[in-house]
């Protein structure tokens, strides 16, 4: 059974908990809701066609086995620079203090490939030694961009090596991510 525990402001307001914890980041509209809901098997996180709509950090519990993060999305959403700021300090605060998170995935639309945000979070992820792993969305799509950055995680030291690619739509690579999860 899955919980909508709560949409946090802040980071020191999350509770604490004994479950391992899953972050999924992302830039606005890389389909973070979408994913999670695929992942979860139910809709509990809130799409919209409009970037920007996730704004707090929104809990999820797990059957009470663990609990999955839905982060405010990075780089598109058409807000102030005074909320922007706030959200990247409170994103780098949860991913530099939460003991529980056990991984953060950071999403990257496939017919796009990795932008400068992503690039840079990957990069403050390494100098931080916070694991990562890259899961590339909406793969059912066609792809757009020919001359993509590729990644590789010899030039990253803290990536996960395997990146998953999937589709929330089509159900593609859903399970890998349930497998990594911990989800049956």
């Amino acid at each position: 059974m899955i919980k909508f525990v709560g949409g946090f402001e802040r980071v020191c307001d999350l509770p604490e908990t004994q479950f391992p914890e899953y972050a999924f980041a992302g830039r606005s509209n890389v389909g973070k809701s979408s994913l999670i809901n695929a992942v979860v098997g139910a809709p509990v996180a809130r799409t919209s066609n409009t970037p920007g709509r996730t704004q707090t950090l929104n809990m999820f519990n797990l059957n009470d086995k663990l609990t999955i993060i839905d982060l405010p999305g990075y780089g598109y959403a058409r807000v102030s620079k005074a909320d922007a700021d706030r959200w990247l300090l409170r994103f780098q605060e949860y991913i530099t203090t939460r003991r529980q998170l056990k991984r953060l995935f950071i999403l990257i639309d496939s017919r796009i490939g990795p932008r400068d945000s992503d690039l840079n979070l990957m990069d403050f992820c390494d100098a931080n030694g916070i694991s990562y792993q890259i899961i590339y969305t909406k793969k059912d799509k066609r792809v757009r961009e020919n001359n993509q950055v590729y990644l590789n995680s010899d030039e990253h030291p803290a990536m996960v090596a395997d990146i998953v690619e999937t589709s929330a739509e089509k159900k593609y690579g859903i399970d890998i991510v349930r497998a990594i999860i911990g989800i049956k």
